[in-house]
C-alpha cells in the first residue's frame, strides 16, 4: 500500500495516471482483504482472483442451467401431477428456494472458501463436534456433486439423442452404448477444458449467462409467435383445476400435484450438482469473494425463479394434447418445440439447449473440482493431500480436475451393467445436496450463542431479528418436507424398477460417515 501510495504522488499532474492508480490501488486493496479474511478462517490463499462481478454471476447462473433443466426435468410434473403442477408448484418452489438461497449467501458471506458448506459448518459449531460434522457434511456434499455432476451430463447425452430421434421421425434406435459413450466423451471434454488457467475460465464463463438466458427468453417469444390463439389451452388448464391430471397409477391426487415440486427443486435447488454453493466453491478464486458471491447467489436464484415460471407457464400453454406427450423423442420439452416450431426449428433452439446443459456440466465440475481439493487439503481424503495440490502453470488444481473426471464417469458406466444401480447413485444428488445445505444454517442458529463459537457475519447479512429467522427456519422445515417428496416413487405399483433409492443411499452415506473413527486430521491446519 505504500508504494501504491508513493505512485500516486509522484504522478499527481496527470488525471489518467491517477485513475490507473487509484484502479489497481482498489484492485490490490480487494484482494488483500480478500487473502485477510481467508487467512483468519485458517487457510493460505492457493488461486488467483480472477473472476469479475460479471464472471461469477454468470457462473452462478450457469451452474442453474434454466432451460435446460427445466427440459430434462419437465417430463416429472406434466406426467404425473398434470399441467397445473408444472405451473403452481414452480412458483411455489422458487419462492421458497429463494429463503433457503438467502440463507445460504448469509453463510457464503461469512466464509467464502472453496471448501463451502462443509467449511462452514465446521466453524459453526463447538470444536469438539468439528471434525465429524465437517465429515458428514463434507462427504454429503461431495458424492451429491459428483452424482449431480454425473446425472447432468448423462442427461445431456439423452438430450443430444433425442434431437437424433427427432431428426430421423423416430425412426431411430438409441442403445445404452451409445448414451455412455457420448456421456463419456462430454465428461472428457469438460475435464479437458477445466485444465485451462483461471484468468481463461472465467472469460469463457461471461458469455454462459447470456447464451442461457437468450436461449430461454427466444424459446418464449418463439412459442408464444408461432402458436395459433386458437391452439392455445385455457387458463383453467393452465392455472385451474381442469390442468391437474393424476398419472401416477395410483398416488391421490394431491400428492401427484407435489410431484411437480420436482422440477423447480431439481432445477434451482439440486439438478445442477453444485448450485447455491457453486460459487462458494470458486470463491478463492472471485474478486471481492465475500460481496461477489452471495450476490451471485441471491441474483441467479431471483432470476432462475421468475424467468423459469414464465418458460413453465408458455410451455403448458402451447403443450398440445396432453395423450401425444411426451412422444418418440421422450423428451415433451422438445415435443411441444418441434410441433410450434417444426422441426428444423426446434432442432436450432434445441442445439443451444443442449449447450447451456453442456454449461452447467462445465461448471459443475470446475466447482466440484474445488471441493475435492479443500477436501484434500483438510485431510478429509485418505490421499495424503495428493488431490489438494494446486499446479503451478495453471495455478488450478488439475488433480482434483481428473479426480472429479473420472468418478463422475463411473456412475454412467455402471448404466452397462444395471440401469437400476446407476438410477440409484443419481438419486443420490438430490438428498444428499438438500442434507449438507440445511446443517449449516441448523448449527447457525442453534450454536448462536455458544461461548466457543463465534460467527462473525460477512457483508451480506439478514440479521438476528425476524427476517433471518424467518428465512432460516422456512427453509429448513421447506427442505425437510421436500427431501420426504424426494423419497416417495412417482408411479404405482413400486417395483424394481421404478422404486425411489435416493433415501436409502443418503442414508447409508450418513451412516458410514458417522463410523468413521480416525478423524484427527481433519482441519489439522
Amino acid at each position: 500500500m505504500r508504494n501504491a501510495s508513493s505512485d500516486a504522488k509522484t504522478h499527481s499532474g496527470s488525471p489518467e495516471a491517477n485513475v490507473e492508480s487509484h484502479s489497481v490501488s482498489s484492485a490490490r486493496s480487494s484482494t488483500l482483504d480478500d487473502d485477510r479474511l481467508l487467512e483468519e478462517i485458517g487457510y493460505v490463499p492457493s488461486f488467483k482472483r480472477e473472476f469479475s462481478n460479471l464472471a461469477t454471476i454468470s457462473f452462478a447462473f450457469s451452474i442453474m442451467g434454466l432451460c435446460s433443466s427445466v427440459a430434462t426435468t419437465f417430463n416429472t410434473p406434466l406426467l404425473t401431477g398434470g399441467p397445473a403442477s408444472v405451473t403452481w408448484c414452480w412458483i411455489l418452489g422458487a419462492c421458497m428456494c429463494f429463503t433457503l438461497g438467502s440463507s445460504i449467501a448469509e453463510i457464503v458471506s461469512a466464509f467464502p472458501t472453496c471448501g463451502g458448506l462443509y467449511t462452514a459448518s465446521a466453524q459453526l459449531c463447538p470444536p469438539r463436534h468439528r471434525a465429524i460434522v465437517g465429515w458428514i457434511v463434507g462427504w454429503l456434499n461431495l458424492l451429491g456433486q459428483i452424482a449431480g455432476l454425473s446425472s447432468t451430463e448423462f442427461g445431456l447425452a439423452n438430450m443430444i439423442w433425442a434431437a437424433v430421434v427427432i431428426s430421423k421421425d423416430g425412426d431411430y434406435v438409441v442403445t445404452q452404448g451409445m448414451t455412455v459413450g457420448l456421456f463419456a466423451g462430454l465428461l472428457v471434454f469438460n475435464g479437458i477444458l477445466n485444465c485451462l488457467a483461471t484468468r481463461q475460465l472465467a472469460h469463457i464463463t461471461k458469455s454462459f449467462v447470456f447464451v442461457n438466458l437468450g436461449t430461454t427468453i427466444l424459446i418464449i417469444i418463439v412459442l408464444l409467435a408461432m402458436t395459433p390463439r386458437s391452439e392455445m389451452h385455457a387458463a383453467s388448464y393452465v392455472f385451474g383445476s381442469a390442468g391437474i391430471v393424476n398419472q401416477t397409477g395410483g398416488w391421490n391426487s394431491g400428492l401427484a400435484f407435489l410431484f411437480g415440486l420436482l422440477s423447480v427443486q431439481w432445477t434451482v435447488q439440486s439438478f445442477p450438482p453444485q448450485d447455491y454453493d457453486a460459487t462458494a466453491h470458486i470463491s478463492e478464486e472471485v474478486k471481492r469473494a465475500a460481496y461477489a458471491a452471495p450476490s451471485a447467489i441471491f441474483i441467479a436464484v431471483i432470476g432462475t425463479g421468475l424467468l423459469g415460471w414464465l418458460l413453465n407457464i408458455v410451455m403448458v400453454l402451447c403443450s398440445g394434447p396432453l395423450e401425444n406427450l411426451p412422444g418418440p423423442s421422450g423428451s415433451a420439452f422438445l415435443e411441444i418445440m418441434a410441433l410450434r416450431i417444426g422441426k428444423p426449428g426446434a432442432l436450432f433452439l434445441w442445439s443451444f439447449v443442449c449447450l447451456t446443459a453442456f454449461f452447467v456440466c462445465q461448471t459443475s465440475l470446475q466447482a466440484c473440482s474445488r471441493m475435492v481439493y479443500a477436501f484434500s487439503r483438510d485431510h478429509a481424503l485418505p490421499d495424503r493431500g495428493y488431490f489438494g495440490h494446486v499446479t503451478s502453470f495453471t495455478t488450478t488444481p488439475l488433480r482434483a480436475v481428473w479426480f472429479t473426471t473420472i468418478f463422475s464417469i463411473l456412475p454412467g458406466l455402471l448404466d452397462l451393467a444395471s440401469p437400476i444401480a446407476a438410477n440409484a447413485i443419481f438419486a443420490l444428488c438430490a438428498i444428499a445436496l438438500d442434507t449438507s445445505y440445511i446443517i449449516p444454517i441448523f448449527l447457525r442458529r442453534l450454536y448462536s450463542r455458544h461461548p466457543e463459537v463465534n460467527f462473525k457475519p460477512g457483508p451480506f447479512y439478514m440479521g438476528d431479528g425476524l427476517l433471518g429467522w424467518a428465512a432460516n427456519l422456512t427453509c429448513i422445515c421447506w427442505t425437510l418436507f421436500v427431501c420426504v417428496i424426494f423419497c416417495i416413487p412417482t408411479e404405482l405399483p413400486v417395483t424394481s424398477t421404478n422404486m425411489n433409492y435416493a433415501s436409502v443411499i443418503t442414508v447409508g452415506v450418513i451412516v458410514l460417515s458417522g463410523y468413521v473413527r480416525d478423524l484427527s486430521g481433519l482441519f489439522s491446519h
